[in-house]
């Protein structure tokens, strides 16, 4: 009877330690739930999207020296319009950035003005071409003008997914669960600086069309 009385109580210990860890098994499914890894996600979310910000303003960046280049060979008095495009562009490339621009306004408010610039003196550029009717009709440039207008609006579309998942990550922050979260487990994680509109068409890209 002793014996049986013995066994059983080991077994009762034994199970101890598996229950333990399947209430913590419980525990955090049920708080996996609770939206304790939205924080982290969406902060993913939002270095993804600035990637891409940073990926569409590097291609522009990339087509403006043959730009330049094929506009100079039909309309080299043009050099105030060229001058201005590739300072622009020069600027605008000066400017390193990474993921730390996230969290400093300042910083990328100097990256939105200065590719802001480079896209106002591309515009310049663009209409330059009207004066010149051999430069609107050669190859070169029309396959030229074809790739800015496209990288024009895939930099819409960049900043529109990277100004949507700021949004998303920094109301996160501040409301409820997601508060409480930001408290308990990610207080080093701060709001994340985004691109202000500057007018009623900024979520537009810049027309490029002849």
């Amino acid at each position: 009877m002793q014996e049986k009385r013995f066994m059983s109580s080991l077994h009762a210990v034994r199970a101890r330690p598996m229950l333990a860890w399947l209430s913590l098994a419980l525990l955090v499914l049920s708080v996996s739930g609770c939206g304790v890894n939205n924080i982290p996600t969406y902060d993913e979310q939002v270095k993804a999207a600035w990637a891409q910000v940073e990926n569409q303003y590097q291609r522009r960046a990339d087509l403006v020296p043959n730009l330049v280049e094929t506009v100079k060979g039909f309309a080299e008095q043009e050099r105030e319009t060229l001058t201005a495009v590739t300072e622009a562009r020069s600027k605008a490339t000066s400017i390193q950035v990474g993921e730390d621009v996230l969290d400093n306004p300042e910083q990328l408010q100097r990256f939105e003005q200065a590719q802001g610039e480079l896209s106002s003196a591309l515009s310049r550029l663009m209409a330059v071409s009207e004066r010149y009717p051999d430069l609107k009709s050669n190859q070169n440039f029309l396959a030229l003008q074809s790739q800015l207008e496209g990288t024009e609006n895939r930099i819409s579309v960049a900043r529109r997914d990277f100004i949507q998942a700021v949004q998303k990550y920094n109301t996160e922050l501040r409301t409820f669960p997601g508060r409480l979260w930001h408290t308990l487990l990610y207080s080093d994680m701060e709001p994340h600086a985004t691109f202000e509109a500057t007018s009623e068409n900024a979520d537009q890209a810049p027309s490029v069309d002849f």
